[in-house]
């Protein structure tokens, strides 16, 4: 049994899901895949799967070992590449997940940029609001918004995001434009709760000090084109970084709000695990992240003209 090969398929078939995934993804035969598992269970002495005919799951030796296995493979991959052409040119399968505002509207736009300097890198792209378990779903690396952040994960922080307070032109027709912090005392707002539970009113800064404040609400959402669709339906104000309202404020579909008392910026981060931290793909597509949210006129910022 070739122990590694099996570690990969052992890898492949958590990631994906079950056995005729992982056999489609390593273009191996199914009986191939079945056949290894085995070798491999019999080889530790332990099962590591539980199959039934709906679903694939870990035992408790398969949790303890997958994480293992996954650390294993990176470390072979990364010191073989120190000494092939790989170092130069990267190669390979990159896994990166991000909030799918940021996929949509800056990254995979421009994303063309990142392949032609690197058409050896194959790019998996995950959309979503909610946070991933990186080890446990295969994900090289994350982009985060917010300051909450996993001690345990290697951070590279990438941009302080401008947030802009909002709402549309009916809710302020019917409820007036706030003229100052002291006036949102008669508005209401959309609550955003977030994939854990966690729910956010609004904050803003105010001569310098930031000042949390929770209005009246008729709604609540957990996603962030849902929580930007209830503003523009007229149910209060919200709080969003500017890359995500920038064409709904030039549609004029939002308003923005208190200009002068603006939300606080809010960290965009890079985080991956300790054991990718030599992955060259992993560095360059941070590096190249860096690059990015830096170029002069992108939305990150309301002011178009600061890095």
């Amino acid at each position: 049994m070739d122990r590694l090969n099996a570690m990969r398929v052992f890898t492949r078939i958590v990631e994906l899901g079950g056995f005729a995934k992982a056999a489609d993804s390593l273009q191996m035969p199914r009986a191939s895949v079945t056949l290894l598992i085995k070798q491999l269970e019999a080889h530790l002495g332990v099962q590591l799967l539980q199959r039934t005919t709906r679903q694939i799951s870990l035992t408790l030796d398969g949790a303890a070992y997958y994480p293992r296995c996954v650390r294993l493979l990176a470390d072979l991959e990364e010191t073989e590449a120190v000494f092939s052409a790989a170092r130069h040119n990267p190669k390979g399968l990159l896994r990166v997940d991000m909030p799918a505002g940021i996929g949509r509207l800056i990254v995979i736009p421009a994303l063309p940029q990142f392949t032609a300097r690197y058409p050896l890198i194959e790019l998996e792209i995950g959309l979503n609001d909610r946070p991933v378990d990186l080890i446990r779903e295969g994900v090289d690396c994350v982009l985060r918004g917010g300051s909450s952040l996993d001690d345990s994960l290697v951070a590279r922080p990438l941009v302080m995001l401008d947030q802009v307070t909002c709402a549309s032109p009916d809710y302020l027709q019917r409820h007036g434009m706030p003229q100052d912090f002291a006036a949102l005392a008669g508005h209401q707002m959309v609550e955003y709760v977030a994939s854990n539970g966690k729910r956010f009113g609004l904050e803003f800064v105010v001569d310098g000090q930031v000042q949390a404040l929770n209005l009246p609400k008729h709604i609540s959402v957990n996603s962030a084109d849902g929580y930007l669709a209830a503003c523009e339906a007229g149910y209060g104000l919200v709080q969003a970084p500017y890359y995500h309202v920038a064409r709904r404020l030039k549609e004029g579909r939002l308003v923005e709000v208190l200009r002068e008392v603006p939300p606080p910026v809010m960290p965009l981060t890079a985080l991956y695990p300790p054991h990718r931290q030599l992955s060259r793909r992993v560095r360059v597509f941070v590096d190249w992240m860096v690059e990015l949210c830096t170029q002069p006129g992108n939305i990150f910022f309301r002011d178009q003209s600061r890095p």
